[in-house]
């Protein structure tokens, strides 16, 4: 006899009513025979809406996706909608990815809103999330779901929640929806579509977003110089297939090679271990292929197409990957340079970035006069910066997790149009006699040299949620007073929205929302934040050191002292 736990059993007993289809049922009845862990697993909490939405494996039960998690959290929002707009004739725009599932997800979800009266627009095959952030906008939508899970495992999948502006739910409307769904019974969902109000789009808004991220991308680039740049591009599988080749080509990009290995969209992402930017291996292929064909920049994007992994060659011709602070400082430096070249800026100008992205951001702000705007982890708050300061203009902004936005007419990262801004860089710095990487070693020379490096711990299942949670709790009892001999001078806690000087025992206010952060801050300058990640089962250390570095020639010298200096604070916080 499998002892179950009564408050569990009480959640799986829901499962097995008639509310439930016979599939869910059987699936949850072999769990219950054969994988008590695995119920466990699946039913021990409701999944939450983190940083990036939604995510989680799918499966039956509560706290995986799938039709059930799904339609009540659609119903929810439909609720809320029907609330928040009770004479308006409602619209939802609706995306999805090539992981497995989404497609019939994607119905799911239509379904449900057009069983509420809501007019969906479905796109009728995988498109990208800034193609559906875009979409929100253009077609003059309340609300905007994308179904993907990022750059997570196959066996993950998730869904993204927007709002009018084309931005993801941020306060207060997320915790108001939240608080619908949780009144919702599972027996409340209506799963019956009203087809007549299910739309199905594909080209026509694809040309528009295609043509909005040209002209929002380019950047007075000569024919001959496009010519003379060769890329290549990987969509490791994913959506971004279906525009970015387009993008480029229609912004005069001709010169591109792709990975054909990786071009068809596949949810098993069979040539790489992690369709994810940031690591190092899922850009192999197009790195290879680009020493073959002697490339000057490698792109390659996650599966929904909202961050994008750039390499280049460095001083030894050799091919780097940047991190996503460096690709950020790149790109943000030459939108406000092309701004001021056109004289655009007048001091009511800014660019956004996040807690946990480098410090070397606000310097470059300052050297343009232009105001720069640091909020918590997730783009929806560098879109939710566009809607606070309506009497400013948004240059652009990045966060550190290889996420970067141009302008403000796709309020989420957006790889489609940050590739071609990449390339706009790459080709105008090759035109000039430079590669981008001694156009990054000039940047340091103007405002300091700055190295970051991400450490992540990954804790899976109930267990391992406790162990990030009891770190946390932990760090906070007994935060850290020295660094790599370094004394702590102050401590930021966004969970108690406290920044405390420990020198003078000083503490201020942190007018940002709260969020489960700590950030130590050295007296040698060096900065180290520790977050749970909100998607993902891991605690997160971000480590950034930085030194003056008074002329090119001592780069290398100098970053190998950095990369020498974090290697020591992990060290001393047995990390490494």
């Amino acid at each position: 006899m499998i002892y179950i736990e009564p408050q569990l059993l009480e959640r799986v007993n829901t499962w097995l009513t008639p509310t439930f289809d016979q599939d869910t049922q059987d699936n949850i009845k072999d769990l219950i025979a054969n994988n008590p862990k695995a119920l466990k697993e699946s039913f021990y909490k409701n999944l939450e809406f983190g940083t990036g939405g939604m995510r989680g494996v799918m499966g039956v039960g509560t706290n995986r996706i799938n039709k059930y998690t799904l339609g009540k959290n659609t119903q929810g929002i439909s609720d809320y909608m029907h609330k928040m707009f009770p004479n308006e004739k409602l619209k939802v725009a609706i995306a999805y990815d090539c992981r497995h599932n989404s497609k019939s997800l994607a119905k799911v979800v239509a379904n449900v809103f057009s069983a509420n009266d809501i007019t969906v627009y479905l796109f009728e095959d995988l498109r990208t999330t800034p193609e559906l952030s875009f979409a929100v906008k253009h077609l003059n939508c309340h609300c905007g779901i994308v179904l993907t899970a990022s750059h997570n495992p196959p066996e993950y999948n998730g869904y993204k929640v927007y709002w009018q502006d084309g931005g993801q739910l941020v306060p207060p409307q997320d915790a108001e929806i939240i608080t619908i769904i949780n009144t919702i019974d599972y027996s409340d969902i209506k799963f019956t579509p009203n087809e007549e109000l299910i739309n199905y789009i594909g080209e026509t808004v694809d040309d528009v977003f295609i043509e909005a991220a040209v002209k929002n991308g380019s950047f007075n680039t000569s024919k001959e110089a496009k010519d003379n740049l060769n890329i290549v591009f990987t969509s490791l599988h994913g959506t971004s297939i279906t525009t970015i080749p387009q993008t480029l080509d229609k912004a005069g990009y001709n010169n591109v090679h792709i990975v054909e290995e990786q071009r068809e969209p596949n949810g098993d992402f069979p040539t790489v271990k992690s369709p994810n930017p940031e690591e190092p291996e899922a850009l192999k292929m197009a790195m290879d292929l680009a020493e073959k064909v002697n490339a000057d920049i490698v792109i390659g994007t996650d599966p929904d197409s909202d961050r994008l992994g750039v390499a280049v060659r460095n001083l030894e011709n050799e091919l780097v990957i940047l991190n996503g602070n460096q690709t950020m400082v790149l790109m943000t430096d030459f939108l406000m340079k092309q701004w001021q070249l056109k004289n655009k800026i007048k001091g009511k100008e800014f660019i956004g970035t996040t807690i946990v992205s480098t410090p070397m951001m606000e310097k470059l702000a300052k050297s343009y006069n232009v105001d720069c705007k640091i909020g918590l982890t997730g783009f929806k708050w560098i879109a939710k910066m566009i809607e606070d300061y309506p009497n400013l203009d948004f240059i652009g902004g990045g966060e550190e997790s290889f996420g970067f936005m141009v302008g403000d007419f796709v309020r989420d990262k957006d790889a489609v149009t940050s590739t071609l801004l990449a390339c706009e860089i790459a080709a105008q710095t090759k035109a000039e006699g430079k590669t981008l990487y001694e156009k990054l070693i000039d940047l340091y020379t103007q405002h300091g040299l700055y190295k970051e490096r991400l450490v992540s711990l990954t804790k899976k299942g109930i267990e391992g949620a406790q162990e990030i949670k009891q770190m946390m709790i932990d760090a906070r009892e007994n935060p850290l007073k020295i660094v790599n001999n370094s004394k702590v001078i102050k401590i930021e806690d966004y969970q108690l929205s406290t920044s405390k000087d420990t020198i003078s025992g000083e503490t201020s206010k942190i007018d940002i929302p709260k969020s489960n952060v700590l950030i130590y801050y050295t007296e040698d300058g060096s900065k180290i934040a520790l977050r749970p990640s909100g998607t993902e089962p891991k605690i997160k250390f971000y480590i950034s050191v930085n030194n003056d570095l008074d002329r090119a020639e001592s780069f290398m010298t100098m970053e190998r002292h950095l990369e020498s200096k974090i290697d020591a604070i992990l060290k001393d916080m047995k990390l490494a």
